[in-house]
């Protein structure tokens, strides 16, 4: 009968932790998280919004590269000037895809949307040169 208690309890104890270390991220999650105005971390803010709003449904993940485009990584992200000039964002077809100026606005329709604070985060983010930070 003891040991049987103290299984009992290790399984309890197990499943609050295990339960505990969910690391999820999700849309309302990255929705309520504030990018500043200047020195916008690419690791701390944009590639948690890329992670749940670009590369989580199939698309621009490094396994699936819809359009050829992988935003999984900084070094994935910034391989192409053309989708990401840094310095100037009014040449990156990334900006120009999330604030919908393109013919392939991003994320379609259908998916949750980036917030204002999201696209002005990743358009200050590129005007601040796309470092790896």
């Amino acid at each position: 009968m003891k040991h049987f208690l103290s299984i009992i309890f290790l399984i309890a104890i197990l499943a609050v932790v295990f339960s505990a270390c969910d690391d999820t991220i999700t849309n309302q999650d990255i929705d309520s998280k504030v990018i500043p105005a200047s020195n916008v971390s690419f690791g701390e803010y944009i590639q948690p919004v890329f992670q749940v709003k670009c590369n989580n449904a199939n698309c621009h993940n490094s396994r699936d590269r819809a359009g050829g485009l992988s935003l999984d990584n900084h070094a994935e992200t910034t391989s192409d000037v053309l989708i990401v000039f840094p310095g100037v964002p009014d040449n990156s077809k990334l900006v120009w895809s999330i604030e919908g100026r393109s013919t392939s606005p991003m994320p379609p329709v259908g998916w949750p949307p980036l917030t204002k604070n999201q696209i002005t985060g990743i358009r200050t983010w590129i005007k601040e040169g796309a470092k790896n930070n």
